[in-house]
């Protein structure tokens, strides 16, 4: 039975989605409010520190322009001197820059650009009226006491410009003032809000835990008990949760349901393992009878290999007796009878020779170890010598490698395949080439070819030329007993690899066989079966 899900209680996706979104609007408002402060603040900092004390550092300048205008002029006045006369030149190029930063801070107040109007009408007034006609008489050689009579007199002048200076002043001090207790407002009001916006987090992961902790946590450690419970191998106790998100729920209805499966599966486990104990019996009785059945077949093989040869030894010897015998009283057909019957033993001795080498590779003999194929293929030209210096054939090889095996085997191996492209020869002097490369297609193996110039084999008998006895000549044309090949490809399965025969255009006639060793054997391997080194025969 699988839990209810009771009513009210939805997906921990949809709830999820819910907070989601009322954290979202709540925290957009907050950002909202705190870049309404960051601005604010920004914009009082700018109106404090890069417009209005500025200005009121400028209306100071200002000031100290038209004093050192002033004196300048007096002491040039008093000493008719041009170098007393600088602080006024000075004075006049101080004023033209306070006066035009002036105008650029003060331009959002109009108001205050129209008292620097005022100050700057003020001063012309003072320079036409007073001071640069006071220059030009000193200049013209006038007396100084009657100039500096006259800028006595225009001491009003200079008064309307200090009221005018001083009406500016004044109103940007308390502008300024005005600035840095807006900017001291704004700093206060964005410290309130990231304050909040702190507690605010604070106050939402501490929701988000408690949330988590009671729609997520808390069911799947329930749900985690349970399934320990039934790990521990009670099987029979139900996984549930009524109390949890539906989707929660829905995940304990699938463990429930994967448990009742595991117990049904655990329940044909158990019936499949009594049916193979019972197999296993028949399996070891089955065994039994093969060992006997090996047993017979290893009488048998020595019964061929004695019995059996025996009466073909004495039909052989007896027919070359008579043919000595009474050579030369026979006719032709009755000689030729028992040359018949003398090639005929023979053969059926070499095919049971075969027979038995065949049946025996894997089955006894000695244990795999390091084989050096250089010397495998000088011990397998060795014991065809005599059959190679026959046939004017020459061996080449490659360097070989030294691989994990059976060297008997490896010799039986290579011994068949260069005597198979010896037998097999075209109108030249026999070639056989063996080489060894690593695998490329099959990382771990050596891969090997054989390759001679003989006749050849068509393709569409790659197949059949490793099945025994299948020939593709005449026993007339070429001798052997068809079990050759069939016994190199034997040879090589025994080893791990694969036997094949190369089917790819060459440019040269001739065939080329193919095969894979393992680098390294890991696997365990069987007892090999020493062969008698002797040259094999080509099912072709």
């Amino acid at each position: 039975m699988t839990g209810t899900r009771p009513l009210g209680h939805g997906t921990l996706s949809r709830r999820l989605a819910e907070a989601f979104v009322g954290v979202s609007v709540l925290l957009t408002a907050l950002s909202v409010l705190t870049g309404v402060a960051m601005y604010r603040l920004h914009t009082a900092t700018q109106d404090r520190v890069a417009r209005y004390g500025p200005s009121l550092l400028e209306t100071a300048n200002l000031g100290r322009a038209y004093a050192d205008q002033e004196s300048g002029l007096r002491g040039y006045l008093v000493a008719k001197r041009d170098d007393f006369l600088q602080p006024y030149t000075d004075g006049r190029v101080a004023e033209s820059a306070s006066l035009a930063k002036l105008v650029d801070l003060l331009a959002p107040r109009p108001d205050l650009v129209r008292k620097v109007d005022a100050v700057r009408a003020a001063a012309a007034t003072w320079h036409q009226d007073v001071a640069e006609p006071a220059i030009a008489k000193v200049k013209q050689g006038g007396a100084a006491q009657e100039s500096l009579a006259e800028v006595e007199a225009g001491k009003a002048r200079f008064d309307e410009l200090r009221a005018a200076l001083a009406a500016l002043q004044g109103p940007v001090l308390v502008v300024r003032d005005n600035a840095t207790a807006q900017l001291n407002q704004n700093e206060t009001r964005l410290r309130d809000s990231l304050i909040v916006t702190l507690v605010v987090l604070v106050a939402l992961a501490a929701l988000v835990w408690i949330g988590l902790r009671r729609l997520v946590t808390r069911p799947l450690e329930r749900l985690g008990a349970q399934v320990d419970r039934v790990e521990a191998g009670d099987l029979s106790r139900q996984v549930s949760l009524t109390d949890a998100p539906a989707d929660v729920i829905a995940l304990a209805d699938q463990v429930e349901r994967m448990r009742a499966r595991i117990l049904h599966e655990y329940a044909l486990a158990e019936a499949a393992t009594r049916e193979a104990t019972q197999a296993r019996g028949v399996v070891e009785a089955q065994a039994e009878d093969l060992r006997r059945s090996n047993a017979e077949l290893e009488q048998f093989a020595y019964v061929a290999s004695h019995d059996l040869q025996e009466p073909l030894r004495k039909v052989a010897s007896f027919c070359q007796l008579i043919e000595r015998r009474y050579k030369g009283q026979l006719d032709e057909r009755g000689e030729q009878y028992i040359e018949f019957a003398v090639d005929g033993a023979k053969r059926m001795q070499q095919l049971i020779n075969d027979l038995l080498t065949f049946s025996r590779v894997g089955r006894a003999g000695e244990a795999f170890s390091q084989v050096d194929l250089e010397l495998v293929l000088a011990q397998a030209l060795r014991q065809l010598e005599l059959f190679l210096s026959e046939q004017d054939a020459h061996v080449t090889h490659d360097p070989l490698p030294t691989i994990h095996g059976d060297q008997s085997l490896l010799v039986q191996l290579l011994q068949n395949l260069i005597g198979n492209g010896e037998k097999f020869r075209g109108r030249e002097s026999p070639r056989v080439h063996l080489s060894a490369t690593e695998s490329a297609d099959a990382p771990g193996l050596w891969e090997f070819s054989c390759t001679d110039n003989g006749i050849g084999i068509e393709e569409q008998y790659q197949d059949k030329i490793f099945v025994i006895f299948q020939r593709l000549h005449s026993r007339d044309a070429y001798a052997g007993t068809g079990i050759g090949l069939a016994m190199c490809k034997k040879i090589v399965e025994y080893h791990g690899g694969r036997l094949w025969l190369d089917t790819a255009d060459r440019e040269t006639p001739g065939a080329v066989f193919r095969w894979t060793l393992p680098v390294a054997l890991t696997a365990a391997i069987p007892v090999a079966v020493s062969v008698p080194a002797r040259s094999g025969e080509q099912q072709t």
